[in-house]
């Protein structure tokens, strides 16, 4: 079994969901001049090696992707199943084989429920195709964060591998249970039916469904003069004219039922459940708008035209028009995705009475009460703006718009953002690239509530075009 298509459609997706905070320039000639390495390199850019690629882009500090958390709880979920399949398949041998020493165990019911094992298993994949999900409320009670848009058209093939993955471990339990019981236990078999059935009728069905076994095990395959010998009725406790080993030469037909009749079918289901699952998310990713927007950028050439310059010998004007601004003196902290672990610097501690943290590895329930903390803060004194500590080589996601857009209806109005972008090293500043990409977030979402500064070393600030900001 492997999730490596999944795995490779889930990273692309979340991938594909931070670039929608970019600018469609950058996007151009980062993809273009990938694609024009693999050319030089004589391979094809496909997406696992465009992913591969912006893996080593991202250097350091990347914390669990949304794929990995997505494929993490389907692991926990199959675990929960195969745990619960195993325990539910020993308990439902140990019932079916119950013996007292008078009753006999009945081979039809024995049948009945062979049967409806099979009917259950073939209802699982056909719920599957037809993409039903009626359990899709309780999934959501599992879920700590919101599964991606992407991940939910998988849901009813995932959930059908979980549900073949626990009857898989359920038959196998059973098998295992039933052997041990023949072993350990002195087992009476016989079959009755309050149906008026005569023994050749009754052996013409055993015998079909001992078809398949028949000719490679002859002993599996009752014979009439078992099923005539073996019948026994409510109303007679004992039947001392019968032989009692007899009564036990039922076994290896009710060990071949159960392997080929419930376990066989589970396990070539469970198979067919991982095959669609990869088909699907190939399918899924071939026909992904940012796939197919990924390619047209890569198979494009790049033309900067300078536009915003009347001489046509100047270079393209690639800046913001923001620049940094001092970095202001505030009380308030607000460190998102762990920017500044394990410790923040003395000059973005000393004298601040609030530090908070949020996005990352914090749940959505964390970060609304750290939104509401700084509300009841910012609501007691004037209008200070807030400090938002980020990573510098990490590029602004849509998680950190969608939080900056929740504070701005939550905060008083009139506040202030200054997102302050850290480098790997604290002694030093972000390279300019990396501060470039927060002043576009910046002018994206309104400079009027969000503005860029950095630490300051010495009381000044670099300006993003070579002057300084006393």
């Amino acid at each position: 079994m492997t999730d490596h298509p999944l795995h490779l459609l889930l990273d692309f997706d979340a991938c594909a969901q931070r670039d929608n905070g970019q600018a469609p320039a950058f996007l151009h000639r980062r993809d273009r001049k990938f694609a024009l390495t693999c050319e030089q390199q004589d391979v094809t850019p496909d997406p696992e090696r465009w992913l591969a690629h912006m893996n080593r882009l991202s250097g350091p500090g990347a914390g669990i992707s949304s794929a990995e958390q997505t494929l993490r709880f389907w692991r926990r979920i199959n675990s929960g199943f195969m745990l619960a399949g195993t325990m539910f398949g020993l308990l439902t041998m140990l019932g079916l084989l119950f013996y007292d020493g008078g009753q006999r165990i009945n081979i039809t019911i024995f049948l009945a429920f062979v049967a409806f094992q099979l009917l259950l298993a073939l209802l699982t994949t056909v719920q599957s195709l037809v993409g039903w999900q009626p359990w899709r409320g309780l999934l959501q009670r599992f879920r700590k964060r919101p599964e991606p848009a992407i991940a939910i058209r998988l849901q009813p093939t995932l959930m059908a591998r979980a549900a073949q993955l626990g009857g898989l471990c359920f038959t196998v339990a059973g098998l295992v249970t039933l052997l041990a019981m023949v072993v350990l236990q002195d087992l009476a078999f016989g079959w009755s039916t309050t149906l008026e059935t005569d023994a050749s009728s009754y052996h013409r069905m055993v015998s079909a469904v001992a078809a398949p076994w028949a000719w490679l095990w002859p002993a599996a395959a009752p014979d009439l003069a078992l099923v005539e010998a073996t019948r026994f009725f409510r109303a007679t406790a004992a039947n001392s004219g019968i032989n009692p080993v007899r009564w036990g030469q039922w076994w290896p037909f009710i060990a071949m039922v159960w392997t080929t009749w419930a376990l066989l079918p589970r396990l070539v289901l469970f198979l067919l459940a991982n095959m669609l699952i990869r088909r699907k998310a190939r399918q899924v990713l071939a026909s992904h708008p940012a796939l197919r927007a990924l390619m047209y950028r890569m198979e494009t050439p790049t033309l900067d035209t300078g536009n915003e310059h009347n001489d046509a010998s100047d270079l393209p004007d690639t800046e913001t028009r923001l620049s940094l601004q001092p970095l202001p003196d505030s009380d308030i902290v607000l460190c998102w995705a762990g920017a500044g672990e394990p410790e923040l610097p003395d000059t973005l501690t000393t004298g601040k009475s609030l530090i908070a943290r949020a996005g990352g590895r914090m749940t959505l329930e964390e970060d609304r009460q750290s939104l509401t903390q700084i509300a009841s803060y910012l609501a007691q004194g004037p209008r200070l703006p807030v400090l938002l500590i980020t990573r510098s080589w990490e590029p602004p996601t849509g998680e950190l718009d969608d939080f900056l857009a929740s504070a701005r209806d939550l905060w008083p109005k009139g506040t202030r953002v200054t997102l302050v972008p850290l480098a790997p090293r604290m002694e030093q500043e972000p390279d300019p690239h990396q501060t470039q990409q927060w002043l576009r977030f910046s002018e994206r979402a309104g400079p009027e509530f969000i503005t860029v500064s950095l630490m300051p070393a010495s009381g000044i600030v670099p300006d993003t075009e070579g002057g300084i900001i006393e």
